[in-house]
């Protein structure tokens, strides 16, 4: 959507929800226990909820299904590819949100109607509108002379003083040449004493992934080790931190491009994963010049030939960008067929 924003040079607004905690009325009867110290311990009387609250499990759906229905009576459509996405197509009109808990952002080709949707959501709950895009779930919109820019900077700052290598001398590559991971204990590489420290740095790099296709594959080998993690595996990643200390403002830039185009690249490395011997695949998915979509992923069967492992990277390919065609025909955002995939093996082609 950001994308369609940033080719059509539409303004991308912010909005805020404040009374999430509201999240309708209950389908059923539930009962809560009343506080202890509010009442003698010997009372038995509970109290009836009319409303979900947070940390009740149904409140999370009774809240998503108050917002949907919302937005399903302002003509909004509901995308079936991504649930969190709401098109309304009225004439030459059109609007699209992207929505995730009680944050929104709005897009569209007619600013008046944006401001008219804003007071309808705003007769239904009580909004706060935080103007033009620049901040989003951690995510930093920076708006340059070509289009935006996504990056994590701040949240990247943050992973390195939170580890103690904000004044680190950085590195210049995330991973040394030819070095093999494995898990296999030895007497100096010893399963690490924290294995919580471990995974909440390498969900934190994972998070990161989502602006930083540079780190993705080396991401990728070290979240395979969570359960149990080695004293090299640490290595690595704090080795990870010091080379985003170099570049913690690198992000993905969406240009504008007059010419609509799709194309993908894939590539497979046989056999990579010396543990497993899996193959490992990587693609990725160019959207008018704009990398848009990236993974690098093992695959989750053998391969014999290298043939049958770009083979394999191919369809997982083909099913990303089967899944972008759907989104992009929901944004009513022209016809993309046939989509270009360029591959190295004429075996697997």
């Amino acid at each position: 959507m950001i994308n369609l924003a940033v080719q059509m040079n539409w303004p991308l607004f912010q909005l805020d929800i404040n009374n999430a905690f509201l999240y309708g009325e209950l389908d059923e009867t539930v009962y809560m226990t009343l506080p202890e110290g509010y009442f003698n311990s010997d009372d038995q009387r509970v109290c009836r909820l009319k409303k979900s609250l947070y940390g009740l499990k149904q409140a999370p759906r009774q809240w998503n299904a108050k917002l949907t229905q919302a937005l399903l009576e302002n003509n909004f459509v509901q995308s079936r590819s991504d649930y969190s996405l709401f098109t309304k197509s009225e004439g030459n009109v059109f609007i699209a949100l992207l929505v995730y808990v009680d944050d929104i952002i709005v897009t569209g080709n007619n600013i008046d109607v944006i401001n008219e949707f804003k007071m309808f959501l705003n007769s239904k709950f009580m909004i706060k509108d935080l103007g033009l895009l620049k901040y989003f779930l951690v995510i930093e919109v920076i708006k340059t002379e070509y289009g935006l820019c996504l990056s994590q900077r701040k949240y990247c700052m943050d992973l390195l003083n939170e580890f103690g290598l904000l004044a680190c001398k950085p590195f210049a590559t995330p991973l040394e040449q030819n070095l093999v991971i494995t898990s296999e204990v030895s007497e100096k590489d010893g399963i690490i004493d924290n294995v919580i420290e471990y995974q909440k740095l390498i969900g934190k790099l994972i998070y990161l992934t989502h602006t930083r296709p540079d780190i993705a594959y080396f991401v990728h080998c070290l979240s395979q080790f969570m359960h149990k993690p080695l004293k090299s595996h640490i290595k690595i990643a704090l080795r990870v931190l010091r080379y985003l200390k170099g570049l913690p403002g690198l992000g993905v830039h969406i240009v504008k491009n007059p010419k609509l185009s799709l194309e993908t690249f894939v590539d497979a490395n046989l056999a990579k994963c010396v543990v497993t011997r899996k193959s490992v695949i990587g693609f990725c998915l160019f959207l008018n010049g704009s990398l848009v979509s990236w993974k690098s992923k093992k695959q989750l069967t053998l391969s014999k030939t290298s043939a049958e492992a770009e083979y394999r990277a191919l369809a997982s390919a083909t099913s990303e960008i089967v899944w972008i065609l759907k989104l992009l025909d929901d944004l009513k955002w022209g016809k993309w067929l046939p989509v270009p995939v360029y591959c190295d093996s004429e075996a697997a082609i």
